[in-house]
């Protein structure tokens, strides 16, 4: 006996039944700004919707392509929009588990022959019926190496991505410009793609937000001084080499609570309350070579930055 098709469908209820407002809700609770990230992903569960519902009017029969691409700088979130993107997903049925496997290059590529098809092939085994997020994608493909290993594994991942897409999302992400060049030299992908995600760099009002943000979260808090301070920090930070918005951010907060712990095993002169155990001051922010024209920046952070 075969199931009567619907007549019509409520686009309102399916939104509030899908759960998928509580997905967009932690979207704009966890990420400060990216209007334009949010509204192209508010247009994907529209669109994902809408197709749910041609689907049970029987007027679509095929998975829609969903493999995605983010381009930005770093620490503009894109890890973070994954993981909602997975959730999104899983809550409209696209995928099966709804979790995410972030990869890079590393992950894929092996170092000798024989090494790289298992490698890949166990990556996607873990991302099957979620979201597999490939950061700095163009390090796959290196043209100037002409025994690199990183074709084999794109021609899996093509694969795939082709045969797979009703179990599995590909999303490739870096920075804009090496995304172009990666895409002109492997067109396959480029056709694999059906959405293109920019994030833009965060203004410094935005940054300052965020920085309060991050703060509260571990239960601190900048006085008014150290916040003027820190809006200052911003701006002249933005200017110098491998500057990486939120990640940077959370770089310089982390050196100015070692600085603030530092003050206070050095000035305290008796018992200290809560207050001034959570309170960054101005010093504590001041300190950073930043205001001196130097890098406030360790090695690490220098490195991450510029891969």
């Amino acid at each position: 006996m075969t199931q009567d098709v619907p007549t019509h469908v409520d686009l309102a209820q399916d939104f509030a039944d899908s759960g998928v407002a509580e997905v967009l809700a932690e979207l704009d609770r966890e990420l400060v700004g990216l209007a334009p990230v949010k509204a192209r992903i508010r247009e994907t569960a529209a669109l994902l919707l809408v197709d749910r519902a041609r689907r049970r009017l029987g007027l679509a029969t095929e998975t829609p392509t969903l493999h995605m691409s983010f381009t930005g700088n770093p620490g503009t979130g894109k890890t973070t929009v994954a993981l909602k993107m997975a959730a999104l997903l899983h809550r409209l049925g696209y995928v099966r588990k709804g979790h995410l496997v972030t990869v890079t290059r590393d992950d894929l590529v092996g170092q000798y022959i024989g090494h790289t098809a298992p490698k890949t092939k166990e990556v996607l085994k873990k991302a099957m019926g979620g979201v597999l997020f490939i950061d700095e994608a163009y390090y796959l493909y290196r043209a100037e190496n002409e025994r690199d290993y990183g074709q084999e594994a794109i021609e899996i991942l093509l694969q795939v991505m082709e045969n797979n897409r009703d179990d599995l999302v590909v999303i490739l992400a870096g920075y804009g410009d090496r995304m172009d060049r990666f895409f002109a030299s492997n067109p396959g992908f480029r056709s694999r793609i059906a959405h293109h995600i920019e994030f833009p760099d965060y203004s410094d009002g935005e940054l300052l937000h965020i920085s309060e943000g991050m703060l509260a979260r571990q239960n601190y808090v900048l006085d008014a001084a150290a916040r003027g301070a820190m809006a200052q920090y911003i701006a002249a930070r933005r200017g110098q080499p491998h500057f990486a918005n939120a990640r940077s951010i959370r770089n310089a907060l982390d050196r100015a609570r070692l600085r603030q712990a530092n003050r206070l095993f050095t000035e305290a002169r008796g018992p200290l309350d809560a207050a001034a155990l959570s309170t960054l001051t101005e010093p504590d922010i001041r300190a950073s070579r930043v205001f001196d024209g130097g890098l406030d920046v360790d090695r690490a952070s220098r490195q991450a930055a510029a891969e």
